[in-house]
């Protein structure tokens, strides 16, 4: 297949610098890639901070739940001992529609003010609907997007059930579907690319990557995007 396969870097680029910060999504810009991949949470004081985990304790010198905590508390966390968590507006004010940017909605509660915000950057800081997409393993979360704003191209993810997630998917009229890269065969991402991109994460290793490429997915979520 000769469709472009999209780089994304995981977390920005994880494999270089730590996970989900504007370090990590800068280097992945430096490294070209053409898109980046984050997870949201909604904290205490209502913003959404970017971070993989529920709880504080495996990445920074904090603990507990990352949504009991205001986001005054959480800029005085250091993640591995000196970056800052960041939020979803300075991401987005980072990448400024540079390249594509999947928001994966983590936390509960995180859909309403996702919405908002892109559609605030799209309306007046010139994103493009087309470089986002949000998505989450969690289909209240992408439904409650759907409600909101028919605009904002949603993913779904899956690593367990890969006809749920296609009946839901046609559901939410969602343009990708984004498996664990173990699910795939050349068979299924065929026929999953006859209505959705494919896009498979998280592939690291080479041999898996050449593989992927070889099966026809769209893009490929990597922790070292320089690899692909």
């Amino acid at each position: 297949m000769t469709n472009k396969v999209l780089k994304i870097g995981h977390r920005g680029a994880k494999g270089h610098l730590a996970e989900n910060t504007l370090e990590s999504i800068k280097k992945a810009l430096d490294l070209k890639v053409d898109g980046i991949e984050i997870d949201v949470h909604r904290c205490a004081s209502g913003e959404l901070v970017v971070f993989h985990d529920f709880t504080l304790n495996r990445v920074t010198d904090g603990s507990g739940e990352i949504s009991k905590h205001t986001l005054n508390n959480l800029k005085k966390i250091k993640v591995k001992g000196r970056y800052q968590i960041a939020t979803l507006s300075q991401v987005l004010a980072l990448i400024d529609n540079k390249c594509l940017l999947n928001i994966e909605l983590k936390g509960q509660d995180t859909a309403k003010e996702a919405c908002r915000l892109i559609t605030f950057f799209v309306d007046k800081k010139g994103w493009d609907y087309s470089n986002i997409i949000v998505s989450s393993f969690q289909f209240d979360l992408l439904d409650e997007v759907y409600q909101i704003n028919k605009s904002i191209p949603l993913g779904v993810l899956t690593n367990t059930n890969l006809e749920e997630a296609v009946n839901f998917a046609k559901q939410i009229n969602a343009t990708s579907i984004h498996p664990n890269y173990t699910m795939l065969t050349p068979e299924n991402v065929e026929e999953l690319r006859q209505d959705f991109k494919v896009i498979a994460y998280t592939v690291n290793n080479l041999k898996p990557i050449e593989r992927m490429i070889e099966y026809g997915v769209s893009g490929i979520i990597s922790d070292y995007p320089d690899r692909i």
